[in-house]
């Protein structure tokens, strides 16, 4: 049998697109709410390529996540 490529509906291709943040905003590391919405319900940081943020961006949700996560604030 050969290949047969599954066509995408739209509301699959833009079911996990988050909210980008503003590219001269900076993110507040303590701010445990914000930094939910770039975590899946699992505890594992989405990808930017998925959130649609800047890679400066991406660094300083990484250390926000840790840091929550060594205080206690996320699981």
């Amino acid at each position: 049998m050969a290949y047969q490529k599954r066509e995408r509906t739209d509301r699959e291709e833009f079911a996990r697109r988050r909210p980008a943040i503003p590219a001269n905003d900076k993110i507040d590391l303590n701010d445990v709410e914000v930094l939910k919405n770039y975590v899946t319900e699992y505890g594992k940081i989405i990808p930017a390529r998925v959130t649609g943020v800047t890679s400066m961006q991406q660094r300083q949700i990484k250390k926000g996540v840790r840091r929550a996560r060594n205080m206690g604030l996320m699981a």
